[in-house]
């Protein structure tokens, strides 16, 4: 395919995607053809038999100086698939009914199709009025009206036109410009684009298609193949016959992509920014069945095995109920958990069709709750109420169901990941709420929690504070990894630092040293501690300039040995104790002597011998050997040879 090829299959940076839908041989393709001047049948099969079978692009130029990208879809019955892929992510649609025939089973089906996705408004094109005199395309007109009476598209403009002559062209032209002019689908942040076609070009190398969904992409971006998860880089853009720096979201684009082979990717894979997505095998929705087909006034019964559509692919699952209901009647509709039997990279908010698994044929959809939910179809209260708020965009009372969730503070990403959504989605509702008097943020919002959850795992902590110090009477304080493992296992390292900082704040816990204890059952054991500290400094002071091995001094004074050990360690810390090597230490101001009586001498004779220095400290050699060492790696003297000097 040429680079010129590839410009016909994209779009404009309209930000509006027209999609065509109608019954087979009702002229859709020729309708596109008269209104764009591209033919959007690109198989020679399609133009030999006259149908479109895979999805045509092409571009609009309306009456207003805007353009407007155009996906023309197949209306056979065997090709409903390929209609949903094509009408995922566009803004208009153009219901093509022939006027000699009027509404036919596949304008029933697409207009269903239309429904499900969400698409926000339509435009009904009369065709071949050629064929037909005003009274009949009046008649057919009013048929027209009363089927849509009941659906978003009451009230749609219906424009009689006719390829063959050009007649009512204009005015249909001046409908899609009025119509385009009031699309305001919102659009996410981050990108994403489900693959329509992939293929390769000589020295370009691999090459997808799609429209947009979501955010901008730019060249050199990075983006994610799913549910593969290769990443890749965008090399080129192109939109409509040029190429473009950046496409935003609601176009046809073109990429042309670096670290990825032709062969990694095909059409029904999703593209979207590192992160953005992920595919799962399940999850939560609200659906409404539409019980349309053979066996329409059939209810839909929980655990029915259907075919998912979303995107451009489609997969295969189980419809499962939520809280016990057995079954959907026609028109009515139910929160219920997808399980697939392949993963898709569904977000809150997409749209998705369901087709009955045999016969094949449109039955259901709906919208994405819950992206990444937990395997359960038995609600708690606040699960129930968490759904609902999502499914009614009420994000702020979704964010406090989905706080309510927690056992304990937690990140906003675990909040989210636990709710089954989307980080983004709540991050600013998630800022809100620590805002408000009945939730807390804990280190600079690094954790939040519920008022009531923050006392409850405060207490917690101070009961685990008091429980050690009451079985561990000696000891003034329990390791932050200890607490944190036998206490608050589940909680999240950056939540548990906040919480001991938070009850350190409000006087429930004491963090020094390493350590954590209570700051008024620890008391006995820190009198302890001091106690042994100086019981274990008087009997080193007693030992003077010959002192035994440190284990031996401990254990004569006559202190507990796991304080004596812990006494032990805090007097070297502090330096009331110098060790000179692995058994020996000195109290402080027997040391400070030897050291003086070193300094004295060297600063006389300028240099001395270890006899020499032995002999001004008056000691024997067992302790002058170990002492002189230890000065020498103190920095107080340098040995040269068989003598010492200061350094």
């Amino acid at each position: 395919m040429s680079t010129n090829e590839i410009a016909n299959e994209v779009s404009t940076a309209s930000c509006v995607m027209l999609g065509t839908a109608g019954h087979i041989d009702h002229g859709k393709s020729t309708l596109i053809r008269a209104l764009t001047g591209t033919d959007p049948d690109r198989l020679a099969e399609e133009k030999e038999r006259g149908i479109t079978i895979q999805l045509g692009f092409a571009r609009l130029d309306l009456p207003d100086g805007r353009r407007m990208g155009v996906v023309d879809v197949p209306g056979h019955e065997r090709f409903v698939r390929q209609m949903i892929a094509g009408a995922t992510g566009i803004d208009l649609a153009l219901l093509c009914i022939a006027a000699d025939d009027g509404i036919m089973p596949q304008t029933v089906e697409h207009l269903a199709v239309l429904q499900l996705l969400g698409v926000p408004s339509c435009v009904v094109a009369l065709t071949k009025t050629d064929l037909v005199d005003d009274e009949w395309i009046a008649l057919v007109a009013d048929e027209v009206r009363e089927a849509l009476r009941d659906t978003p598209y009451a009230g749609a403009d219906i424009m009689p036109v006719s390829s063959k002559t050009g007649s009512g062209l204009d005015e249909l032209k001046a409908a899609l410009a009025r119509n385009a002019a009031r699309c305001t689908r919102a659009r996410g942040i981050a990108a994403r684009m489900p693959v329509d076609r992939a293929f390769s070009i000589k020295g370009a190398g691999t090459v997808v298609t799609g429209t947009l969904w979501d955010g901008s992409v730019r060249v050199d971006d990075e983006l994610e193949l799913l549910p593969q998860g290769i990443r890749c880089r965008v090399r080129s853009i192109q939109m409509h016959g040029a190429d473009a720096a950046c496409a935003q979201a609601g176009n046809r684009v073109a990429l042309n992509l670096g670290g990825l082979k032709t062969s990694d990717v095909r059409a029904g894979d999703f593209l979207a920014a590192p992160g953005a997505a992920h595919a799962s095998d399940r999850f939560d929705a609200q659906i409404t069945y539409l019980g349309l087909g053979r066996g329409a006034d059939k209810p839909l019964e929980t655990g029915t095995r259907v075919h998912v559509a979303h995107g451009t692919r489609e997969v295969t699952g189980r419809v499962l109920f939520m809280n016990g209901r057995q079954a959907l009647g026609v028109k009515e509709s139910a929160l219920a958990q997808i399980r697939l039997d392949a993963p898709l990279p569904v977000s809150h908010g997409d749209r998705f069709v369901i087709r009955s698994y045999s016969p094949v044929a449109v039955i259901a959809g709906g919208s994405v709750i819950a992206d990444s939910p937990r395997r359960r179809t038995t609600l708690a209260p606040v699960e129930q109420d968490l759904l609902e708020a999502l499914r009614d965009e009420d994000i702020p009372r979704a964010c406090k169901a989905a706080l309510a969730l927690q056992r304990h503070a937690a990140t906003p990403r675990r909040i989210a990941s636990d709710a089954g959504i989307a980080t983004p989605l709540l991050d600013e509702g998630l800022r809100a709420l620590a805002a408000r008097s009945d939730t807390v943020a804990l280190a600079d919002g690094t954790a939040l929690a519920a008022k009531s959850t923050l006392a409850r795992d405060l207490s917690a902590l101070e009961n685990a504070l008091l429980r050690f110090h009451a079985e561990h009477p000696l000891q003034t304080g329990i390791s932050k990894a200890a607490l944190h493992a036998q206490s608050f296992a589940r909680m999240e390292d950056v939540c548990f630092d906040a919480l001991v900082a938070e009850a350190e704040r409000t006087g429930r816990a004491v963090h020094t040293g390493g350590l954590i204890s209570h700051p008024q059952a620890a008391g006995g054991a820190r009198a302890a501690e001091e106690q042994a500290r100086a019981d274990l400094l008087q009997a080193f002071e007693r030992e003077g300039a010959a002192p035994a091995a440190a284990d031996d001094v401990v254990a004569r004074s006559g202190v507990d040995a796991a304080l004596g050990k812990k006494a032990l360690h805090v007097l070297e810390k502090e330096g009331s104790i110098v060790r000179v090597d692995k058994t020996l230490c000195f109290a402080k101001s027997v040391y400070d002597a030897f050291e003086r009586s070193v300094r004295a001498l060297l600063e006389r004779t300028g240099s001395a011998t270890a006899s020499e220095l032995k002999d001004a400290m008056g000691t024997s050699r067992k302790y002058a050997m170990p002492l002189l060492e230890f000065m020498d790696e103190r920095g107080v003297t340098v040995r040269d040879g068989d003598t010492r000097r200061l350094r």
